[in-house]
């Protein structure tokens, strides 16, 4: 994008070159305008970090984790302060702001361990030879990083790529640009001068990132901007990792309790006002308990709307794009049963909205909305609910709600997803990984499997020379 290029987003006007001006989500205040990076502050930044990145590869992995965890201490020092930002910039809620951040420390310390165990695997060959892998750095990694859950998200991606011996630039989402830098301002003094570097922009100066001498490109957001990125790498030859959107789906059996389904509905299609890679966004339910299930899901999202639970949307563009795919459904026989509506007075609120009689082919039913909107469509059968889910050009998450175990093993082996959640929308192990499929991404996310994402193996086969060998077996063939 030319550096003269204007980019408005409705709450937001940027130019590229100039500065990203934020306002309140909650009241539309204007808080600040962020200068943002230029082409040249771009190619500075490669260069200051492809420099850089020798002397961390070769630096200890165990010195590594070590600026890790200080990395980690330092932004669990400053989370109230992240926590304010991120609360201004995109209207989430302090404490759960609070608590990614707590999340984003628990990351760096858990990559801070795995870091220094990353190991490669020996070989089976001759006994007097050693064939073995080795895992080494990629170089320099960029990361785009989303505004959704900026800390968290982004500290899973810092932290994988830094202890496995990449340097980094990290590009935080332009919804959220203060935020960023004061995330790089905490984290950049653990590591040496260069290893790790912020830039501050909007899609201009992630598309030059995309474009640059680099060797990781990795990437959570929009799926259209996924594909842009992926493209850029296949020019590039940089490894690409993307975790993009999704249309994840929520299927009801008939033989649970329709007012706890409800509970799970609720929690995955309203946490965070719906802006959750994970969230649900379509909802097939068995028609024995549908009439149960929706007035239960209706006395849900109208509980969140009457006592202010819901937050703001990040911005004025997001909630128009959020109204939009819900009165679509509205105009093709679609019934808002609560919410549905733009609230009057500022900001970028939008309700807890639960709409019924959706179809097929309706956008919230076939796009990711990624609001508080919770779309049902009523099934004949768990095999049609079934079949539904697994439709779409997403591949991100999905959740079935069921006590027979043949649907749940029909549902796991049947759904085209990277994660499949069962009896619950939320939630997980410890160091749990993800690969997404279909236009949801490509490559592990999170987890172990990230450590291999930010590496590439050289297999080393090492035997002696002829006159050794052969003295050598001597020995091993004596009596």
């Amino acid at each position: 994008m030319p550096t003269t290029a204007t980019e408005t987003t409705a709450g937001k006007e940027t130019v590229e070159g100039a500065g990203i001006t934020i306002q309140d989500p909650r009241t539309g205040e204007v808080l600040w305008t962020v200068p943002q990076a230029g082409p040249d502050a771009v190619n500075d930044a490669v260069d200051v970090a492809r420099r850089a990145a020798p002397g961390w590869a070769a630096t200890a992995p165990a010195e590594r984790g070590a600026a890790l965890r200080a990395a980690a201490k330092a932004l669990d020092a400053a989370g109230r302060e992240l926590a304010g930002l991120n609360a201004s910039e995109t209207g989430r809620p302090e404490e759960e702001a609070l608590a990614g951040i707590a999340a984003a420390v628990s990351t760096l310390e858990q990559y801070a361990e795995l870091g220094p165990v990353h190991r490669g695997h020996s070989l089976r060959g001759s006994r007097l030879a050693s064939d073995y892998t080795i895992a080494e750095p990629r170089g320099v990694a960029v990361l785009l990083t989303p505004w959704n859950d900026p800390v968290a998200v982004a500290c899973g991606l810092i932290g994988a790529a830094l202890v496995t011996g990449n340097a980094v630039i990290h590009k935080p989402s332009e919804r959220c640009p203060r935020l960023g830098e004061a995330l790089g301002e905490v984290l950049a003094p653990a590591f040496p001068a260069g290893v790790f570097l912020t830039l501050s922009g909007g899609a201009g100066v992630g598309a030059t990132l995309s474009r640059a001498d680099v060797d990781v490109l990795a990437h959570v957001g929009s799926s259209a901007s996924g594909a842009r990125i992926a493209e850029a790498g296949a020019r590039t030859g940089a490894h690409v990792i993307r975790e993009n959107g999704g249309n994840d789906p929520l299927v009801v059996d008939r033989d649970v309790d329709p007012a706890w389904a409800a509970e799970q509905a609720a929690i995955g299609a309203f946490s965070n006002s719906g802006q959750i890679c994970t969230a649900v966004e379509r909802i097939y339910v068995h028609q024995d308990i549908a009439e149960a299930f929706c007035s239960a899901l209706e006395a849900e999202a109208a509980l969140r709307n009457s006592n202010g639970s819901v937050a703001p949307l990040v911005d004025l563009r997001m909630r128009d794009a959020v109204h939009g795919h819900v009165a679509e459904a509205l105009d093709r026989g679609a019934r808002a049963v609560e919410g549905g509506a733009l609230p009057d007075g500022p900001g970028s609120f939008y309700p807890a909205t639960v709409l019924v009689g959706c179809t097929e082919g309706m956008q919230v039913m076939a796009e990711e909305t990624f609001g508080p909107v919770a779309p049902v469509q009523v099934v004949d059968t768990f095999d049609d609910g079934l079949r539904l889910a697994c439709s779409g050009r997403y591949g991100l998450a999905a959740t079935v709600l069921s006590s027979n175990l043949a649907h749940i093993q029909q549902a796991v082996a049947a759904l085209p997803v990277g994660t499949v959640k069962v009896n619950a929308v939320f939630g997980g192990a410890p160091g749990g990984a993800a690969q997404p499929r279909g236009e949801s991404g490509a490559g592990f996310g999170y987890g172990p499997e990230l450590l291999d994402e930010f590496t590439q193996v050289k297999v080393v086969h090492i035997e002696a020379p002829p006159a050794y060998a052969r003295a050598g077996r001597a020995e091993v063939d004596q009596p």
